[in-house]
């Protein structure tokens, strides 16, 4: 590997890991074919699988990976937040990139994101990764999130200075190391539930600009492998995500699930007026169909394949009941995430 000149950009990657033996090898292979990457710091989070033995083969190879242990996860901690701010300790990049262990990265995904920091005058850069999905409830439910996400997080928005909107993707975050200090960090943040947003936050209210855009092409995540682990990662994350707010709640509910009652109420007047089970069966297959059509247009504008239509209604159902298993687990003031419990809006972390 080329050698960076003293004046370069100096990037520490970091990535926290807790049992993710299946993917972290992918991961660290994508980082370490980049030049820009000055080390790549793995923090096993007290993993109970084969996650830091294939890091330390991995480190065997390449000089530059580097295993380091987090221990027992503290009061006020939530275990992200607290392995990656382990990692930011260690690092020696005048650069950080945050990344996760299921991200698989271009062979440019560094550089582009410099580039835009340079092009731009900002000091943090964020890529909404690339959604690799298999499974049909993957493909029903990822696609429906990041629809709605996209119409509370405008890109533009994000991007203008003079608008206090702000998010980034904690899946790629790359910051200059003196404003991630100055705000404080991830200890700043050490019990926030949605760390990515809260950082960009942080950042954008002291005064740095922040880049915020779609990573196709750059870095792919496939997030969830099973139905369980989707669910409770949604569980976490959404309520919270579309604005923590009854009103909100009750408006994206609403708006998932009424144009399939009117399809439904539809289907049963036209068997009311005509008796005919054949015309309400097309009524209602048509009003389905209508549903779909619509949603094309939100996949396109969020870059998903117009395929993905085909899972609408699952979709909306699926959202539906992930939101308000998310808002019951918010209200309940506990989360479950990767073995460990998380009181929600209290000071203190549970151990797990």
């Amino acid at each position: 590997m080329t050698n960076l000149n003293e004046t370069e950009p100096r990037i520490s990657a970091i990535v926290p890991a807790r049992n993710e033996e299946t993917v972290v090898a992918a991961c660290m292979e994508s980082l370490a074919q980049q030049r820009e990457i000055l080390e790549i710091l793995v923090v096993d989070d007290q993993s109970t699988d084969r996650t830091a033995e294939i890091v330390e083969q991995l480190s065997r190879r390449d000089p530059r990976v580097r295993l380091l242990k987090a221990p027992e996860l503290p009061a006020g901690w939530v275990g992200k937040n607290h392995a990656v701010w382990l990692g930011s300790r260690e690092g020696q990049g005048n650069w950080l990139l945050f990344t996760d262990a299921d991200a698989v990265h271009a062979a440019d995904s560094a550089a582009r994101a410099m580039d835009l920091a340079a092009q731009h005058n900002v000091a943090l850069v964020s890529f909404s990764p690339e959604q690799v999905m298999v499974t049909w409830y993957e493909k029903s439910l990822i696609p429906r999130v990041y629809c709605r996400l996209s119409r509370k997080f405008s890109f533009d928005e994000v991007n203008d200075p003079r608008n206090e909107a702000a998010a980034a993707n904690g899946q790629f975050i790359l910051i200059r190391r003196d404003v991630y200090e100055a705000v404080g960090g991830h200890a700043s943040i050490a019990g926030e539930v949605l760390e990515d947003v809260a950082l960009a936050r942080r950042v954008k209210r002291a005064g740095y600009a922040i880049w915020f855009v779609s990573g196709r092409g750059i870095v792919r995540v496939r997030m969830y492998r099973s139905f369980s682990a989707m669910w409770e990662g949604w569980n976490k994350n959404l309520y919270p995500l579309m604005g923590e707010r009854p009103g909100i709640l009750i408006r994206e509910m609403l708006l998932a699930v009424v144009p399939i009652c009117a399809t439904l109420l539809m289907g049963g007047a036209v068997m009311g007026f005509t008796g005919s089970n054949s015309s309400a069966t097309v009524a209602m297959l048509a009003g389905l169909l209508l549903i779909s059509a619509f949603y094309v247009r939100d996949l396109r504008r969020n870059q998903f394949p117009s395929r993905l239509a085909i899972y609408s209604i699952p979709g909306r159902l699926l959202f539906f009941a992930a939101l308000w298993d998310s808002y019951q687990s918010h209200v309940r003031g506990r989360l479950v995430w990767k073995g460990r419990k998380y009181p929600v809006g209290t000071p203190d972390a549970s151990k797990g």
